[in-house]
């Protein structure tokens, strides 16, 4: 049930902001057409990246959502993650793109006109998308979606982004400055530049099987070791697809027990990690408390035992 929740607040969310990202883009190329400023154009460059990305966000969201399958055993999570890299890419792109286009104005000057429509063009763009950058929050505070969070990444850019493009219109109406449009213009195109770098390291942390926060082992630590017959754990290693965790933990427990027992102990164990976490796949091997073995903790610590 949990799921299906996630997967249909994820849509919602996705098709949401394809809508306004295309929206945006419209009326923000009226502002262009009607005021020639080059914010209010690098302003439209992000929404019109915004819409590219929202739709492989959309896209990446149907992925992720598919069931697992023979051939996927670990599901199609990481659809997201490759999800958020693109978006990182077209952030770049049009990031790059504006800064080329603000040193051409440098030497061919061009005129802002009619700043008064485009002030009223921004308010309503700003608008927009703080109503879809509310949603947008609520549904990573349920589902905790890397590319609906990368995708809200955007269009808090695009709050910043039209704020500042108010303000330059503002300048250029009442104090004449044109090149103060291309400074601000500029300064857009650098915030764009670190989102991108900001985004597309967070994707690969989890296309690379980065661990999970050191908060969430230590509870898992804590969840585990109130368990009933566990006599200490090791080799804890986590990672993320999409919304799901999967953890793999090894469990010490009394060598004399029997079989049935152990696996009982470890239910245990993994029934509390789900009751915590629950889109949590849980792995637990059972070894006998005192064991002498090489484990992956020596392994990465550089110290292999046996």
């Amino acid at each position: 049930m949990l799921a299906n929740n996630n997967s249909a607040l994820k849509n919602i969310a996705a098709i949401a902001s394809v809508c306004t990202a295309l929206l945006l883009s419209l009326i923000k190329a009226a502002a262009v057409f009607y005021t020639g400023s080059l914010s209010v154009l690098s302003s439209m460059i992000d929404s019109l990246a915004d819409l590219i990305s929202s739709l492989i966000t959309y896209i990446a969201v149907r992925i992720s959502d598919k069931p697992m399958t023979a051939h996927h055993r670990y599901g199609y999570g990481k659809a997201e993650a490759v999800s958020a890299l693109l978006q990182a890419a077209f952030i770049a792109g049009s990031a790059a793109f504006i800064l080329y286009d603000g040193i051409d104005r440098f030497v061919h000057p061009v005129t802002v006109q009619q700043t008064g429509f485009g002030i009223a063009i921004m308010i309503i763009s700003l608008i927009i998308t703080l109503l879809l950058i509310g949603l947008q929050q609520y549904v990573v505070k349920k589902t905790k979606s890397q590319a609906i969070k990368a995708d809200s990444a955007h269009y808090i850019v695009d709050v910043l982004s039209n704020l500042s493009v108010m303000i330059s219109l503002v300048v250029v109406r009442y104090l004449h400055w044109q090149w103060f449009d291309i400074v601000i213009a500029g300064l857009i195109a650098i915030y764009l530049l670190i989102n991108a770098f900001n985004l597309a390291g967070d994707a690969l942390e989890e296309i690379t099987d980065a661990e999970v926060d050191d908060e969430i082992k230590r509870h898992i630590i804590d969840l585990v070791c109130s368990v009933d017959g566990v006599k200490g754990y090791h080799d804890l290693r986590t990672r993320v697809s999409g919304i799901r965790m999967f953890v793999e933990i090894h469990l010490e427990l009394d060598g004399k027990l029997s079989l049935y027992q152990t696996h009982e102990i470890a239910d245990n164990a993994e029934n509390k990690i789900i009751a915590a976490y629950p889109t949590a796949q849980i792995i637990i091997h059972q070894d006998p408390y005192g064991l002498k073995e090489n484990r992956l903790d020596h392994q990465i610590n550089g110290n292999c035992q046996l």
